[in-house]
């Protein structure tokens, strides 16, 4: 396995990339996105142990849609069972990726954690969906010292588990590995990343402004929450088909890539 280095512009190209295949099969990874997310959803409700099994998930729920992307960008229509890419390449991939997930789910309730302890926990109750944001709220000290903590400890997370679930399956590696890998592909191309970034982050501001914009300009300002939740879900889909194409490009393809 071999890490490619990659020049910033690279980034934009995997936003272009995303979006154009996103367009080539929309009703089918726009509803396996629906589909990963209604799972996510379902699973945090449980009692007790909903955010750490939703946590757990992720990482395999990632690698679905990343092969369903593959899938539409080799001109195929990805069928609702890549969602279960992680579990159908044989009993010590699935473990590892358990595994997996259960390592992304301690760390990110250790972050959570450490938010707990700056303000109480009103901002996990906020991100989790357990609390209505108010003014008040986000403008406290307190609030926004634990926004930062939870943000400085999840950023670094991120970029360990950004590669690691498509090195599990198409490199087969240990998750361990996987995660050392991970970091070094994000750390070496950073100006790539930044770039993927901070085009991502333009286009949903530019998202918001047209939308407000437009039931500004129609008189209807209800409008704008009517049309802004799809809308941006549907740019999160979007967002997600473009991830594997940050993996394609980041490292060298394995003699054979199980689907």
């Amino acid at each position: 396995m071999k890490l490619n280095l990659v020049p910033a512009r690279t980034g934009s190209a995997w936003v272009k990339l995303g979006i154009r295949t996103f367009f080539r099969q929309p009703l089918a990874l726009a509803g396996l996105f629906f589909m990963f997310m209604a799972v996510m959803t379902v699973a945090s409700q449980l009692p007790y142990i909903g955010v750490a099994l939703a946590m757990l998930l992720l990482p395999a729920g990632t690698l679905g849609l990343m092969a369903a992307t593959r899938e539409a960008n080799d001109g195929r229509f990805p069928m609702p069972r890549f969602l279960l890419t992680a579990f159908s390449a044989g009993r010590p991939q699935a473990r590892a990726m358990l595994v997996l997930g259960a390592l992304y789910a301690l760390g990110f309730l250790v972050a959570m954690g450490a938010s707990w302890l700056v303000d109480g926990g009103d901002f996990a109750r906020l991100y989790l969906g357990g609390e209505t944001p108010t003014r008040e709220l986000m403008l406290e000290s307190d609030f926004q010292a634990a926004m930062w903590v939870f943000i400085s400890l999840h950023l670094p997370l991120s970029l360990l588990f950004w590669h690691a679930p498509a090195l599990v399956h198409w490199h087969g590696m240990s998750p361990l590995k996987s995660l050392f890998f991970s970091g070094v592909a994000c750390l070496r191309n950073f100006w790539a990343f930044a770039v993927f970034g901070l085009t991502w982050l333009a286009l949903l501001v530019a998202v918001v402004i047209g939308v407000t914009t437009l039931a500004a300009l129609l008189g209807n300002p209800g409008l704008a929450g009517d049309l802004l939740f799809p809308i941006l879900l549907l740019t999160a889909s979007m967002f997600f088909t473009s991830l594997y194409f940050t993996f394609r490009d980041s490292f060298e393809p394995p003699p054979e890539a199980p689907v």
